[in-house]
């Protein structure tokens, strides 16, 4: 017998091969631990301006899983805006909805489901059933509502982003970023704000059944406010959590927790680094980075820098002692819209809701030329920088958004246009 043929007879032979099997056995069990690395990212920023508190690989496409519900939720909201749906109005369940695997409510071909419920279901239970009934009803398959989810997605700025169904059920090229959903989570708030307690929900009934919001940290974590979970086996265990409280508002994205358990508690402790940041105030964030949507163009948005061209304001521009030598100071946006109408209403609601608003500043509306494009921008401006962000906080106290704009944008546009 050769010295190889005793060797794999012998003990020697047979302490080589449990070393030898141990090792692929603890390369095989590493292996989840190194895809799971691969598949984290996480984002935290400022609810308020947009502002990057901390971020890792947020720029790194991953799979949405059931954050892929924001959007959806975000198309429904428009299209009860839009008078396209109604809240009662009812929806039937189609064969191929009805078929969706789980998560889901369990709904039958020819059942029916309101809009209002398919919403909760969504929030709570991430139903992919109700995923696709609202995506049927809207744009009648879910193929071309995954392509409608697409192009609102680019217009938001989330430009790394592309949806192929409404549930985030598993497709290779469905894929996102923590910075876009970071945008996201921003734009559902700001233009829905009438529709976003929607989020804090912690459960729904239906069917004789109560589902529990699968966002755990909604009524267990003080301040937060929403907003949704999502998993499947090659993204992780996915969060996108919004959070207010006496300090501010924050946005955490993370995406490729282990388990459900150490996602929620490192959401946690992201928000309070991020709660703490925000009461320290004055720090900078990261350099020069900022994560904003960009602005729908019936509502408020940031829009670009107007070649200036105001129509009759609705009252004569101000001037205090604040101004620069054009008379020009710090100014809160309500709104930018594409008709002069739309930026004249929102400013009868504001001054309705708070009527005593025209004793603090005055009210105007500026046209905003962008290529061939014309908005309307609604202005209440003549005061310094203080009193721009008090009143700002008066107005979201009252359920409008706004933007405070620093007088160096409008001094650029008079200075161009006095020559």
């Amino acid at each position: 017998m050769t010295d190889l043929g005793r060797l794999r007879k012998g003990p020697v032979a047979a302490w080589i091969l449990s070393i030898t099997g141990a090792l692929v056995i603890s390369a095989y069990l590493a292996a989840p631990s190194a895809a799971a690395q691969s598949r984290y990212a996480e984002l935290v920023v400022d609810g308020n301006d947009g502002r990057v508190l901390a971020e890792r690989n947020a720029d790194a496409r991953k799979y949405p899983a059931s954050l892929t519900k924001i959007m959806t939720l975000y198309m429904v909201f428009e299209a009860l805006d839009k008078g396209k749906l109604s809240l009662e109005q009812p929806l039937k369940t189609s064969r191929r909805a009805a078929g969706q695997p789980a998560s889901k409510l369990g709904l039958r071909s020819g059942d029916v489901i309101t809009v209002r419920q398919a919403i909760m279901a969504l929030v709570t239970k991430s139903a992919n059933d109700a995923a696709t009934v609202v995506a049927e009803a809207i744009a009648g398959s879910e193929f071309k509502f995954a392509l409608m989810m697409t192009r609102r997605a680019r217009d938001l700025g989330m430009s790394r982003t592309t949806f192929r169904n409404a549930s985030g059920l598993p497709n290779r090229r469905q894929l996102s970023t923590a910075r876009d959903m970071a945008r996201l989570a921003l734009a559902i708030r700001r233009d829905f704000p009438q529709h976003f307690d929607y989020f804090s929900e912690t459960s729904f009934s239906y069917g004789g059944k109560v589902f529990r919001n699968h966002n755990n940290l909604v009524g267990n974590v003080q301040g937060v406010d929403g907003l949704k979970t999502g998993y499947i086996r090659a993204s992780g265990f996915n969060l996108v959590a919004t959070a207010s409280r006496d300090e501010g508002r924050l946005v955490g994205v993370l995406f490729g927790g282990r388990s459900a358990d150490s996602r929620d508690q490192r959401m946690r402790k992201l928000l309070a680094n991020g709660f703490e940041r925000l009461q320290r105030g004055g720090e900078q964030g990261l350099p020069s980075q900022f994560v904003r949507p960009r602005g729908r163009m019936d509502g408020f948005g940031h829009v670009p820098l107007p070649r200036y061209k105001p129509l009759p304001p609705t009252v004569d521009v101000a001037t205090n002692a604040d101004t620069s030598r054009f008379g020009i100071a710090w100014s809160v946006q309500i709104g930018a819209f594409d008709q002069v109408a739309s930026a004249r209403g929102r400013l009868r609601k504001l001054t309705g809701v708070l009527p005593d608003l025209l004793t603090e500043a005055k009210t105007s509306i500026d046209t905003v030329e962008s290529g061939q494009a014309v908005f309307y921008r609604a202005l209440v401006h003549g005061m310094n920088e203080h009193q721009a962000h008090e009143l700002c906080n008066r107005i979201k106290s009252a359920n409008f958004e706004c933007l405070t704009i620093a007088p160096v944008e409008a001094f650029q546009v008079a200075e161009k246009n006095h020559g």
